[in-house]
């Protein structure tokens, strides 16, 4: 893995651990030659993630629409600063250049953006690994809902667990390393599965 794709907040959070979680997953990418792919500012957990990453000598690359420039004030200090068009040349621009997607504490951005990777790969568009860092707990509503997904049959379990979820950054790397695409159909019914093949 050559390149990971980091969603997050551009603000910071309530909670100090936020930060600490980002600085760390920066620093160790830095250390193990991971480059950064992000949104390209330099302010919340966007821009402590891109400055731990340059402080440990690693490469980053923001990718942010023109007209978010100054309002999410674009790093200057990175290795690469795209500027495109729009948020979906930005999506589909971030999703060229990644290996695989985390997504950080975050708000609606960061919700929609994983979420996005997540249907990609389930259509069959795309078989790179998503994980959610879930930071104090942060995404455990997300996973519960998840899990709600499955038991009303709208996910199939195995795409569902085709995502990871935890705190332990070195263990979410392994496993992104020795990554296997979930095998399974959208369609949960089976006739619907069978014509599609």
């Amino acid at each position: 893995m050559k390149s990971l794709c980091v969603y997050c907040g551009s603000n910071s959070g309530s909670k100090p651990a936020y930060a600490g979680a980002a600085a760390a997953l920066g620093a160790r990418m830095a250390r193990e030659g991971i480059r950064l792919v992000y949104g390209g500012g330099n302010i919340g957990l966007m821009g402590t993630v891109a400055d731990a990453v340059l402080a440990g000598g690693g490469e980053v690359t923001g990718v942010i629409p023109r007209q978010l420039v100054d309002m999410e004030v674009a790093h200057l200090g990175l290795t690469e600063l795209e500027g495109v068009g729009a948020m979906h040349e930005r999506k589909s621009r971030m999703f060229d250049l990644a290996d695989a997607f985390v997504a950080l504490p975050g708000g609606f951005g960061t919700l929609e953006e994983i979420v996005e990777m997540l249907t990609w790969r389930q259509l069959g568009i795309g078989t790179k690994p998503c994980a959610l860092l879930d930071v104090d707990g942060y995404w455990t509503p997300l996973v519960a809902m998840m899990d709600r997904m499955v038991e009303d049959r709208f996910l199939h379990p195995a795409q569902r667990d085709d995502l990871w979820t935890g705190r332990d950054i070195g263990a979410m790397l392994d496993w992104m390393r020795g990554y296997r695409p979930a095998e399974a159909s959208k369609w949960l019914d089976e006739k619907r599965s069978r014509e599609l093949r």
